[in-house]
């Protein structure tokens, strides 16, 4: 993390204009973020008061025993320059470029999967985007909804409390819910996180997010990617194999004809694929049970996916001392 972060430190200086009042280093708040993912801290108030009295947090961020605690507007106030730098992406590459980490990884296999973050808007403020069903006056914050019987669509509604989420259901028999989509790309040598994205929850995300990172990572390389039963689908897999990659997909049993036939599923390779994809559930689980990212606490396409990818980063960072270690 700090060979990481020391790489970042020109781009940092980019985003800081000289001049001015002296701001709180960029390193430290990566760094207090970094531990409210390691120890699931609900919200950024929450971590300043423990940095109070914690001094495992005060020695890791940087500060010393008797400095003064940052106001929590401080994350508010530079969330939006971080953003601009595309920090935590800039931040994940540069972990997973490190020399020592970059022996661990595999160039040829990964797997790939999406999951839902639960937007932080309730379903109350999924309106109408013509305004047509406006809350009586008088009838408070948290009036009364009765939704049988109106149909809704993400063409025809939409949250007034977050815009950018999506009204969506991963599958039958699961409820709608207002949400993002997450995706990530692992190496199958260890499952380790190479690419983390956040896309609007559409029917088509998974798979074109899928093309997008597989299409980063190999860079022209020959490669497999393993996934599951939602991404048989034939044009998926046939622009896959257009970009040289070979499709490890799960073929679906709906009854419907899977795009994966004998060519690719008489393979060893196949079933071996198939069977470290699922290792990419591992770093999904930690992300949202862990560092309680079940459900954002920010709004917008931009935060939540900047937050994501964050989250993501600190992920392998609680994975690689062990890997390292074994490995020396």
């Amino acid at each position: 993390m700090n060979a990481a972060l020391a790489q970042l430190s020109a781009q940092f200086e980019a985003l800081y204009a000289s001049g001015g009042r002296p701001s709180i280093a960029p390193e430290k708040l990566l760094r207090a973020l970094l531990l409210q993912a390691f120890y699931g801290v609900r919200s950024e108030r929450q971590l300043m008061e423990q940095v109070t009295y914690n001094m495992l947090f005060r020695w890791f961020i940087g500060l010393s025993m008797d400095a003064l605690v940052w106001d929590v507007t401080v994350f508010t106030k530079n969330r939006e320059r971080l953003l601009a730098g595309d920090v935590a992406v800039s931040f994940l590459r540069a972990v997973m470029a490190d020399p020592a980490v970059k022996r661990l990884l595999s160039t040829e296999h990964f797997s790939v999967d999406g999951t839902l973050i639960d937007a932080w808007a309730s379903m109350k403020s999924f309106r109408p985007k013509d305004g047509s069903d406006e809350p009586s006056p008088g009838a408070g914050r948290n009036a009364e909804r009765d939704f049988r019987g109106e149909k809704r669509s993400n063409e025809t509604h939409a949250s007034t409390a977050d815009p950018d989420a999506r009204l969506y259901r991963k599958s039958n028999g699961q409820p709608s819910r207002l949400c993002f989509m997450s995706h990530l790309l692992i190496e199958n040598r260890h499952g380790l996180i190479v690419d983390a994205r956040t896309t609007h929850a559409t029917g088509r995300a998974e798979r074109e997010t899928a093309e997008a990172m597989i299409q980063a990572a190999t860079r022209g390389r020959r490669a497999t990617l393993g996934a599951d039963k939602a991404y048989d689908a034939a044009k998926h897999v046939a622009r896959l194999r257009a970009i040289g990659v070979t499709p490890h997909v799960a073929q679906h049993n709906s009854g419907r004809r899977s795009a994966i036939d004998g060519r690719t599923t008489r393979h060893a390779g196949y079933r071996i694929s198939q069977r470290l994809r699922k290792r990419i559930e591992e770093p999904f689980g930690w992300i949202k049970s862990v560092a309680g990212l079940r459900k954002t606490r920010h709004r917008g396409l931009a935060r939540v996916g900047w937050m994501f990818t964050l989250t993501a980063a600190a992920s392998n960072l609680v994975r690689l001392p062990k890997l390292l270690a074994g490995a020396t």
